[in-house]
C-alpha cells in the first residue's frame, strides 16, 4: 500500500496546491538517494526537501571522503620524501661551481 500525502500547500494554510500557479512548484529530475530509481516529477519544493536534503548529505560524505583519500596519498607521498636517501651536496653542486682542480705536475 502506498499512502499519498494530500496536497495541500503548507504556505497558504493548507488550501488546496495551486501547482503551476505557483512558484514553489518546480520539476525535479535526477536519481532518488534512497532507492535509486530515475525521478523526472513535478512537486512542491517544499515537498521535495527531504529528499534533497538526503542527496546533500550523501554528496557531502563522498566529497569528505575524497579529501581524505587526498591526504592520505600526500602524506605517504611526502613520507617517501623524507625517507629517501639523499645525495651530499658537493656532489652535485661540484661539476656546476667548477671545483678547484690541480694540474697535473709538468716534467722539466
Amino acid at each position: 500500500m502506498k499512502i499519498e500525502p494530500k496536497a495541500n500547500c503548507p504556505l497558504a494554510g493548507f488550501e488546496p496546491c495551486r501547482k503551476l500557479d505557483c512558484a514553489w512548484f518546480t520539476q525535479i529530475r535526477g536519481t532518488n538517494p534512497n532507492t535509486g530509481a530515475e525521478v523526472d516529477e513535478w512537486g512542491c519544493a517544499v515537498a521535495w526537501l527531504p529528499m534533497l536534503l538526503i542527496e546533500n548529505a550523501q554528496q557531502s560524505r563522498q566529497t569528505g571522503a575524497a579529501i581524505e583519500s587526498f591526504r592520505n596519498e600526500m602524506v605517504r607521498a611526502n613520507e617517501a620524501a623524507a625517507h629517501a636517501p639523499m645525495l651530499p651536496l658537493a656532489s652535485l653542486l661540484g661539476p656546476l661551481v667548477g671545483a678547484p682542480r690541480r694540474l697535473p705536475p709538468q716534467e722539466n
